[in-house]
């Protein structure tokens, strides 16, 4: 991927949820290396509330669609919900104003695992709520896997 092909390769995708991998690993080390100065009920709310606000409704609106469509603000509470940028400035402002914690963890731990283990970044509006291979893509993915490896000289 790069600025002007927004797209995944297989393999580009495996190195970028690598690299997810090794942030993920990273946090989850620094939690359990301190997991007696975790004050729980807080790490557990932060990790619980980017799901319950940013996937459930939108996963539940798409099951009980009959076309699979769902409003635009659905994908909008995903994408601020799982945001690096998002979790970065809440993180930030409560270090401030609160004291850091090591309880933040658990928002670069679920994000990073987002990414790392399911492969799941921020959702554009023109593909469904939940993964699914959109047609064109797949038609792009095997014309494109059809050109062989070299790289395209323009």
């Amino acid at each position: 991927m790069d600025a002007r092909n927004l797209f995944y390769t297989r393999t580009t995708s495996r190195l970028a949820r690598l690299e997810w991998s090794v942030a993920l690993a990273v946090s989850s080390v620094a939690a359990l290396t301190h997991l007696s100065e975790i004050r729980w009920w807080l790490f557990v709310s932060l990790f619980l509330v980017i799901d319950l606000i940013g996937y459930v409704p939108g996963a539940i609106a798409y099951r009980r669609s009959p076309d699979g469509r769902v409003g635009r603000g659905y994908y909008v509470a995903y994408n601020l919900m799982h945001s690096l940028v998002t979790w970065a400035v809440f993180a930030g402002l409560w270090s401030w104003l609160v004291g850091a914690e090591w309880a933040l963890l658990a928002l670069p731990i679920h994000l990073m695992g987002d990414r790392a283990l399911f492969g799941n970044s921020l959702k554009p509006f023109g593909v469904p709520f939940e993964p699914c291979t959109h047609p064109d893509f797949a038609a792009f993915q095997r014309a494109y896997d059809g050109k062989g490896s070299d790289a395209v000289r323009v």
